[in-house]
This record gives C-alpha cells, sequence and structure tokens, in this order.
C-alpha cells in the first residue's frame, strides 16, 4: 500500500483551498509548520467533520451523512465503510497518540501515527509509513504552538514545515461528527484487543448518530462515547470465526447502562484510566465468509435521549 500521509496531504489540500467555504481557520507558526482549526476557535460544521474523518482515515474510507432516528426524533448520523479497516482505522483513524506538555494537552489521530509506528497495532497490521509530510488530527481545546508541531516532526521523521496539524475540540460540531465516524474502529480495535488478526477483517462499516454540541468538554466526551455505545452499529465481513465476536458489543460490557459522563468522572477525568473494554459499539453483525453470521447486541434509544438531553 502507498503511503497513507500522501493521501491524506491531498485531503489537507482540499481542506485549505475550502477554509472559508467550510468554516475553517489556518495559519503557519513560527516554524512553518501548518495548523488548521476545525473547531476550536472556528465554527467548522457538518462538512467540515466529513472531510476530517477522510483525513483521519486517509482517504482509506467513504464517509457520508445519512438522516436517522434517535428515540422517535429526526437525527444525522454518520456512515463510514472501508476496505481497508486494519490500516484505515487502526493504523490512522484511531486516536492513539497521547500529546502531554505543560500547557497543551490533546489526542493525535491521523495518518503520521504510522510515521511513529510504536502502538502495538502497527507491529499486529504490520504496516508503517515514510513520507515528507506528517498529518496528525488532534482531539483540544486549544490550539497546538511550536512546541508540538516540533515534538510531531521529531517523531515522524520529518521537517517542521511538512507538519499539518488540523484541530477540534470535543464540544465542537466536528467533534461530534468524527466522534460518530469511529464505529467500525470500535469493533475493530476491541476485535485485535480480544485475540482476532486485524487483517482477518475484510470490510468494516459503521453508522452513529452525531451528539449534541456542547461546549462542556467534560460533557461532550460523555455524549459522544454514548453516542456510538447506545447508538452505534457496524457491519463486519470476515475471513475466519471465532468465539471473540460475542464480546464485541457494548452490551457485553460490565458497564453497559452507565452514561460515560459517570464512567469518565471515576476514572478522575483521565481518558487513559477508562477500561478499554468500555469502548465498543452498540450493534454488530459479523459476516463470515462462507460461514456464519453472528448479529450482536442491541442500540438503546432510552440511553441515548438521556445522554443527549432529550425533553
Amino acid at each position: 500500500m502507498e503511503s497513507i500521509n500522501r493521501t491524506a496531504i491531498e485531503l489537507v489540500d482540499e481542506a485549505l483551498d475550502f477554509a472559508d467555504e467550510m468554516n475553517l481557520a489556518a495559519h503557519e507558526l513560527d516554524n512553518e509548520a501548518t495548523v488548521i482549526d476545525f473547531g476550536v476557535d472556528a465554527a467548522g460544521g457538518i462538512e467540515a467533520g466529513v472531510l476530517l474523518t477522510e483525513i483521519q482515515t486517509a482517504g482509506l474510507a467513504n464517509v457520508t451523512t445519512a438522516m436517522g432516528e434517535v428515540a422517535g426524533a429526526p437525527r444525522p448520523h454518520i456512515e463510514l465503510t472501508t476496505d481497508h479497516p486494519a490500516v484505515a482505522l487502526l493504523c490512522s483513524q484511531k486516536a492513539g497518540w497521547e500529546l502531554e506538555f505543560d500547557d497543551f494537552a490533546g489526542l493525535g489521530s491521523g495518518p503520521a501515527r504510522a510515521q511513529v509506528g510504536k502502538e502495538t497495532e502497527f507491529e499486529k497490521v504490520g504496516y508503517y509509513d515514510t513520507f515528507e509530510f506528517a498529518t496528525l488530527s488532534i482531539e483540544s481545546p486549544q490550539l497546538p504552538d511550536e512546541a508540538v508541531a516540533e515534538h510531531v516532526a521529531d517523531l515522524a521523521e520529518v521537517e517542521p514545515s511538512g507538519v499539518f496539524l488540523p484541530t477540534f475540540a470535543a464540544g465542537s460540531t466536528v467533534g461530534s461528527v468524527t466522534m460518530a465516524a469511529r464505529a467500525a474502529e470500535l469493533a475493530v480495535f476491541r476485535l485485535m484487543e480480544l485475540g482476532y488478526d486485524p487483517t482477518d477483517v475484510i470490510t468494516a462499516s459503521g453508522s452513529a448518530p452525531i451528539a449534541p454540541v456542547t461546549h462542556d468538554e467534560e460533557l461532550a466526551m460523555g455524549r459522544t462515547n454514548d453516542a456510538l455505545a447506545y447508538g452505534g452499529e457496524v457491519y463486519l465481513q470476515v475471513e475466519s470465526d471465532s468465539d471473540a465476536f460475542e464480546n464485541l458489543p457494548s452490551t457485553a460490557r460490565e458497564e453497559y447502562g452507565t452514561p460515560f459522563i459517570d464512567i469518565f468522572q471515576n476514572a478522575d477525568w483521565d481518558f487513559y484510566e477508562i477500561p478499554e473494554t468500555v469502548f465498543a459499539p452498540a450493534g454488530v453483525t459479523v459476516d463470515v465468509v462462507d460461514g456464519p453470521t453472528y448479529a450482536l447486541g442491541e442500540t438503546n434509544d432510552d440511553l441515548l435521549a438521556e445522554s443527549f438531553g432529550y425533553v
């Protein structure tokens, strides 16, 4: 497979070319790295969220919007399909890069992770990338500075001028959109954690509702994760059968029924102290080629309506 940072940079160029139309704001740092504000100070929007999801998956996924329902009320959903789930979802989209500085904290996802390749996913999938540009999408309520860009450049082994940092807050429209697009990623990652070979997943499709936007970052984390745990639906086509499938949906976890904001609070608001079993979609269909089909879990509109603040 060709460089996923090369395919992503074409989408980054699109964001830069149509920044005004998508309500984005781009600026160059003193070290010539480029920050693109998708939802910190900039307004962003649903279409901007779709484009950022495409950047996060390095152009290897088809991302669309669709109208659905939550508790009988119309609500937009994000749908994502990829025929390259191991690379697109685990080696690119997954938010696996923790950024911690004295005055900045964020979660990084996107193809730049493959230029570092230190996470377990890369060993399991066997994919690593080398390219002159590095794109890291950052979830943070503040925009990154030169120190963040230098850190990314050093680990990705590129010049700072080759670093592109599209950034958004969880409490933004783009935050709600990009999180809703992670249903399939959660399922494939959960499978890998259960010992299933992620390269045996042939096709992955996911759908989830776009959570209501709130500028309270903690509440936003709760709503967007609940959108997946109680409203996310996934279809997987896989090569081989496994007993691991029964543990895929959120209904199989001990914490099922507990709003994510409560789980987050119990972890002292430390995202990395939350059990990995918490992150799972509501319903999963697993279609084994030349084998059985499993229909697992279910959505829960009552819990979603409570999380979303429906009245």
